[in-house]
Order: C-alpha cells, then sequence, then structure tokens
C-alpha cells in the first residue's frame, strides 16, 4: 500500500484505499464491480492500481465524449456489455423561448433534490438541447423528484440512442513563464490577475485541482492537472517545458474555449 501511495498525492490516499477495497473485491467473488461515476483523475488512479492486478477496468459515461463514467472492474474472462454499466440519460423539456439555462443551475438543482453528486455524470448542453447522465438506479427518484430548477418548472425524458448529442470541447494553448508551480502563481497567471487576488480565490474556495476544492496557496500543481476558476473557466495543464535562463518555468497551459 505504501508503494502506491508514494506516485500520489496524499490527499487522495482515501480514493486509493477505496480502489484497492473494489479490487479485493473482484478478486474475492470474482464477479464484476460497478463504481459510481469517477471524473478522469480518479479513473487514472483507479487504472494505474488495476494495471497491477490480474483485472480489467473499462469506463463508460453515456456520451461520446463523457468526462465523468462509472467505471467496472472485471476479471479477464469476463466480456461486458453497455448495460453492465447501468446509465441513462435523460433531456430536459423546459420553456427554452423564455429561459436561459445554465450548467451550474442544473447542476445545483440536482444536487438540491438530494442526488450525491457521484451518482450522475455529464451534463451536456448545445443550443437549447440539455441532457445528462444518471446512475440507472436512481432514475426513478429523479422521475418523481425533479421538477424545478431554481424557480423554472421542468420535467425529464429518456434520450434515445439517435439523439444523443455529441458536444466537443475546444481548447486553445498558451506558453506561460512563471517561477513556481504553487496554485496562486498558476491561478494568477491564467486569469492575468495579482498574486493576492489569486491567493483570495483560493480561499475563497473558487479553485477546484482536477475537480476537487483546494484552498492551500502553495499547493504544487502537476503535469496533466485540470484547474477550475469560478468566474474565470476552466484550464489544464499540457506540459512542463522546463526552466528558462532566468530559471523560471516555462508551462504550457490548455483554456476550455
Amino acid at each position: 500500500m505504501e508503494s502506491l501511495f508514494q506516485h500520489f498525492r496524499k490527499e487522495e490516499q482515501p480514493f486509493i484505499e477505496k480502489v484497492n477495497s473494489w479490487v479485493k473485491e473482484v478478486e474475492d467473488t470474482y464477479a464484476p464491480k460497478l463504481t459510481e461515476f469517477l471524473d478522469p483523475r480518479q479513473r487514472f488512479i483507479a487504472e494505474s492500481i488495476v494495471r497491477n492486478s490480474d483485472l480489467v477496468l473499462a469506463g463508460e459515461g453515456g456520451f461520446p465524449n463523457a468526462e465523468r463514467k462509472r467505471a467496472l472492474i472485471y476479471p479477464d474472462y469476463y466480456i461486458p456489455s453497455t448495460d453492465d454499466f447501468q446509465i441513462s440519460l435523460y433531456q430536459l423539456h423546459y420553456p427554452q423561448k423564455f429561459v436561459t439555462l445554465k450548467h451550474s443551475q442544473l447542476l445545483g438543482s440536482l444536487l438540491s433534490v438530494g442526488i450525491d453528486r457521484s451518482r450522475f455524470g455529464d451534463i451536456q448542453m448545445m443550443e437549447e438541447v440539455v441532457q445528462f447522465a444518471i446512475a440507472t438506479e436512481v432514475s426513478d427518484y429523479i422521475h418523481v423528484n425533479f421538477t424545478h430548477v431554481g424557480k423554472i418548472k421542468v420535467s425529464v425524458q429518456p434520450v434515445l440512442v439517435d439523439d444523443v448529442i455529441d458536444v466537443q470541447e475546444e481548447w486553445t494553448e498558451e506558453m506561460h513563464i512563471i517561477s513556481s508551480l504553487r496554485l496562486d502563481t498558476i491561478v494568477a497567471s491564467i486569469t492575468n490577475c495579482s498574486r493576492a487576488k489569486a491567493s483570495s480565490l483560493i480561499k475563497g474556495e473558487k479553485v477546484k485541482v482536477n475537480w476537487a476544492m483546494i484552498d492551500q496557496q502553495a499547493f504544487e500543481v502537476e503535469e496533466h492537472d485540470v484547474l477550475s476558476v469560478r468566474g474565470f473557466g476552466r484550464y489544464k495543464i499540457i506540459s512542463i517545458e522546463g526552466r528558462t535562463r532566468k530559471d523560471k518555468i516555462r508551462v504550457v497551459i490548455g483554456a476550455l474555449v
């Protein structure tokens, strides 16, 4: 276990222990284990652990380019099917002519009816079409209880396979020259604000790294990390390109368009 921990951050240890328990369960029962929806960082950790066993991990999120996916851990002789992932897709019906919904509004409303974030996956929005993925085991609950987004009355209907929307993410890349990989330094650079303002954003719990809230200015950012800064957008550390002659760090950072 200690050898696993050394490859990941300290705050990720509880999740590592959870993945190890999943692996042990499959090894003991010879039966597949279906997880909740995992973000890309969680899947990376899970894949790293499962790779060191005789088991296999597959992921499915319902949408063609899903970010959040349920993982299925299974013995190598098992052949999984789409049904094994137990994902239901729903489309939101609301008065489109009079209302413009935001991703944050829908996310907050789903959480407010008592659905844990791990129980639903991506929320896809294209023009006036809004679809989301949810664990099939809570789909009946959604039908009954998810009736409003704020003060807007809504209803949900299952999405047919041919009607699933495919939202493509676009990223722009830019080279940043920074003094360190501290979170406050990175946030200041990508938002083009002062270190003091960046620190205020972090302390105000407006910054996430790999989908987890981080409130430590000195937190060290690593290659491939994904950052979300409320009010500014989402970014990812594409590559760390070494140092300049003045010992500054060259970092290529992508911004979600």
